[in-house]
């Protein structure tokens, strides 16, 4: 049987043997409330502490500035309803190419009778910021754009987006989960007013997020989506879960120390897998931007061949064919989709994420795998000769859009996630 090679980092990392080491301490020898006025509890609170400013050192920001929550999914939920709770009725401005935890949100706020208009992006995943200054109006209440797609990996334009919100009064959320510890995230640098990340994404444990909300004046308000003992200044209830604090704060702090070289390895690995894809399984389409990308990141169509059965013809490969949050829904990708692409191009698509533990060998393996594995199912397909000749490799280019797509697309309640 073939070994066993992950490359699918983008659903989740594997837990770094470091973070566990920085926890396990904490779940066995330390069993202290971070509440409790005693020596335990004091123990648990400077140990949050330390972790908050390894993560916020991390990201360009300050210790107490992060609110610890269990995941991306939930500060995602706290920096939209929590501007929405207190506000009331306004709008939001976001892209077409969110993850789910953003616009199953969206859709249940415009449900609740808030507004929301979705900026469209360009045929290789970028979003103008022209047209997210379009889409503002005088009622919009926040602006969320993710820093890095999940699945074609585009970087957006953050800052000039940032820019042109704040010109109107406008707070930014970002979710960041994917580019912490893969690109340079500066909350502070960036403008941004709230950013999330998660653990589980840079090698460190599931269950443990963050929602960083600059600090500023005057102050940006968020109504608390879980009320209790009021800790976290009332912002999030809940007795904190000290050893998951303590590994994202090392993961944190592992991310930072070797994100250059880090950086480069993976580039170098992603495209020798481009290049060795390109030479064996031709014609090969990736999917968005080469240059503002994720080091780690490969969206790749094999004309001709289905996706789920390469998957199927490869259960040792870790390999997706979309985000992991969506695997259960039997629509397209809708990121695939916003890019202008037809349904066959999208069910040919495997998403790609190279992490920390991949070397030389294993891509020189995979990639032997994959090109063996579409040769022979091209072999056995017979309409795949109406495609030779007919796709071109490479990042596929940038469509001109329609006036109306390139400004805004209003959310449809119940559509692909």
């Amino acid at each position: 049987m073939s070994r066993r090679i992950y490359l699918d980092h983008h659903a989740t990392t594997p837990c770094d043997p470091r973070v566990v080491d920085a926890m396990v301490p904490w779940f066995t020898e330390h069993p202290g409330n971070p509440a409790s006025p005693h020596v335990f509890g004091w123990e648990a609170r400077d140990a949050i502490q330390q972790a908050s400013v390894h993560l916020a050192t991390a990201l360009g920001a300050e210790d107490r500035e992060v609110v610890y929550t269990s995941g991306a999914t939930e500060s995602i939920a706290l920096a939209l309803r929590g501007r929405a709770g207190i506000t009331g009725p306004g709008h939001f401005v976001s892209t077409t190419i969110e993850h789910p935890a953003v616009l199953e949100n969206l859709r249940r706020l415009e449900r609740e009778g808030h507004r929301v208009t979705l900026v469209s992006c360009d045929g290789n995943g970028l979003v103008d910021p022209d047209a997210v200054e379009a889409a503002l109006e005088p009622d919009t209440i926040l602006c969320s754009v993710m820093w890095a797609n999940n699945e074609i990996g585009t970087l957006q334009p953050i800052e000039e987006i940032v820019r042109r919100c704040h010109a109107r009064g406008i707070p930014v959320h970002s979710d960041a989960c994917q580019a912490v510890g893969r690109v340079d995230v500066d909350l502070h640098g960036s403008g941004v007013d709230l950013l999330t990340v998660s653990g589980h994404k840079i090698y460190g444990p599931k269950g443990i997020g963050a929602l960083l909300v600059r600090r500023q004046r005057p102050r940006l308000r968020l109504e608390p989506q879980l009320v209790g003992g009021g800790q976290q200044g009332g912002l999030r209830s809940g007795t904190l879960p000290v050893p998951l604090i303590v590994g994202l704060g090392e993961a944190a702090r592992l991310a930072t120390e070797t994100l250059e070289r880090e950086s480069r390895r993976l580039r170098t690995l992603r495209d020798r897998l481009l290049e060795r894809l390109r030479e064996r399984a031709a014609p090969v389409i990736v999917h968005g931007s080469l240059e503002a990308r994720l080091c780690n990141n490969l969206s790749v169509a094999f004309p001709g061949v289905e996706a789920e059965a390469i998957l199927l013809d490869q259960p040792g490969l870790g390999l997706s064919v979309g985000s992991a949050c969506s695997a259960s829904h039997a629509e397209p990708s809708h990121v695939l989709l916003a890019l202008g692409l037809d349904r066959e191009i999208v069910h040919s698509t495997l998403r790609i994420g190279l992490g920390r533990g991949n070397t030389e060998d294993q891509i020189e393996e995979a990639a032997d795998r994959i090109a063996t594995t579409v040769r022979r199912l091209r072999r056995e397909t017979p309409t795949h000769a109406s495609f030779k000749g007919a796709v071109a490799w490479g990042p596929r280019a940038a469509t001109p859009q329609e006036p109306a797509r390139a400004q805004q697309a209003r959310i449809r309640p119940g559509g692909p996630s």
